[in-house]
C-alpha cells in the first residue's frame, strides 16, 4: 500500500488529506503529520495503515477538543465529560487530557481564577456561591480555597452592592434577608450589611 498524495485540505488548511493507492483514507493535523514522518511514496503495511487511522482519530478528537476549550475556559472535569459524551476511548481520552494539561490549555487553577473574575464582572456574588459553582465543575477544594483566598473582594462589599441594587424590590425586610441568604451569604453578614445600609 503506497502513499500517493498528501494534500492540504481546502476548508481546514491546518489539516492534510492522506491518499493511499489513489484513494483518500484519512486526514492528519500538521503536527501529527510531521510527527508521523509520512511522505509521498512511502510503502505501508495494513497494520501501519490501521495504526495511522487510529492516530488520525485521536488527532481529530484533539482538534475538536481544542475548539471546545477555545470557546471559554473549561475545568478538567468539563473536558473529560465532553470526551466521554463524544465516545472517545479511555486511552485516547487520557492522552488528549494529558496533552491539553501539559500545554496549559486545561488547568483547573487558571479556570477557577477566570471563573471568579468573570462572575465578579457580571454581578455581586458571595464566596459561598462561587465555591458551590466551582464544586459543580469538580474543581478540587484546595484549588478553590487558594483562588478565593487570592480574591480581595469581601462578602460584605458584594452584599452592599446587592442590597443597593435590590432594596426597592423588597418592602418586607424578612423576605429580603431570605433572598440574600439564598444568594449564599451568611446570616451574620446579611445582618451586618443591612444594618450598615440603614445607618448609611
Amino acid at each position: 500500500m503506497k502513499v500517493t498524495n498528501i494534500k492540504q485540505q481546502l476548508k481546514r488548511n491546518d489539516r492534510y488529506a492522506i491518499h493511499i493507492d489513489g484513494k483518500y483514507v484519512l486526514s492528519l493535523g500538521e503536527s501529527e503529520l510531521l510527527h508521523s514522518g509520512l511522505r509521498i511514496g512511502d510503502e505501508l503495511t495494513k497494520p501501519e495503515v490501521n495504526k495511522l487511522k487510529k492516530r488520525a482519530g485521536v488527532d481529530k478528537d484533539l482538534d475538536a477538543t481544542m475548539r471546545f476549550v477555545a470557546i471559554r475556559p473549561r475545568s478538567m472535569w468539563e473536558v473529560d465529560n465532553y470526551l466521554k459524551r463524544k465516545g472517545v476511548e479511555e486511552d485516547a481520552k487520557d492522552e488528549i487530557l494529558n496533552k491539553l494539561s501539559n500545554s496549559g490549555f486545561v488547568d483547573d487553577e487558571s479556570f477557577a481564577r477566570s471563573w471568579v473574575a468573570n462572575r465578579r464582572l457580571l454581578k455581586p456574588v458571595s464566596k459561598r456561591r462561587l465555591t458551590q459553582e466551582l464544586r459543580i465543575k469538580r474543581v478540587d477544594s484546595t484549588v478553590i480555597d487558594k483562588i478565593l483566598a487570592e480574591d480581595e473582594v469581601t462578602d460584605i462589599a458584594t452584599l452592599q452592592q446587592l442590597i443597593a441594587k435590590k432594596r426597592n424590590q423588597y418592602k418586607d425586610d424578612l423576605k429580603f434577608m431570605q433572598y440574600l441568604a439564598r444568594q449564599g451569604y451568611s446570616y451574620q453578614d446579611v445582618k451586618e450589611a443591612l444594618s450598615r445600609d440603614i445607618e448609611g
